[in-house]
């Protein structure tokens, strides 16, 4: 067996931490329940809907980037993001007569219309808030790097030519030209 640094690896397999498996299976948890993550993808999929230009939010998995979040990073705003989830649907069966999800596009607008327009009740601090935070992390799961749960197939970054993270740029490149050559990897991937 090599030795490398005075270590083998037979020593380094036995003194490496362990992850306890109950931690695992934590991990793998899905942050919302089947009926909060209809509502987020009927809510991401009006604000990037798919069209002529590509697949919009729902298809590029923007609700996997918003439950992986939530189950991470942003775990601490969870409890009051539920109740504002709870508040949209709240606001939609009062002026729609359905939950979110199970509207028409066209009536699934004017519930985010007025939560926009900050006329809709039930939030905390205000609907305002609540509507540009979704937008927010819209865009973060959209545009941001698949490794993080969205942008599936690279299709955000399809949308807006982007070609992909790179150490260096030459100048010839730099002129734009011709399309940069996609580079389809993961800034994540790499430690970046």
């Amino acid at each position: 067996m090599q030795k490398s640094h005075g270590l083998s690896r037979r020593d380094i397999l036995t003194t490496a931490p362990l992850v306890p498996l109950a931690s695992i299976g934590r991990a793998a948890q899905p942050s919302f329940s089947t009926a909060q993550l209809r509502l987020i993808e009927a809510f991401v999929d009006r604000l990037i809907p798919t069209d002529e230009n590509g697949p919009g939010a729902r298809e590029c998995g923007v609700a996997v980037y918003f439950d992986r979040s939530f189950a991470t990073a942003l775990a601490e705003e969870k409890p009051a993001f539920v109740k504002s989830l709870a508040a949209v649907d709240a606001f939609s069966r009062a002026t729609q007569d359905a939950p979110l999800a199970d509207l028409t596009p066209a009536r699934q607008d004017a519930v985010l219309t007025a939560l926009e327009d900050n006329s809709a009740s039930g939030f905390t601090p205000d609907s305002r808030t609540f509507f540009y935070r979704m937008r927010q992390l819209t865009f973060e799961g959209m545009f941001g790097d698949p490794a993080y749960g969205g942008n599936r197939n690279y299709a955000g970054w399809d949308l807006l030519r982007y070609p992909g993270p790179r150490m260096a740029v030459s100048a010839e490149d730099q002129r734009l030209r011709e399309p940069i050559k996609k580079l389809r990897t993961s800034g994540a991937a790499h430690g970046h």
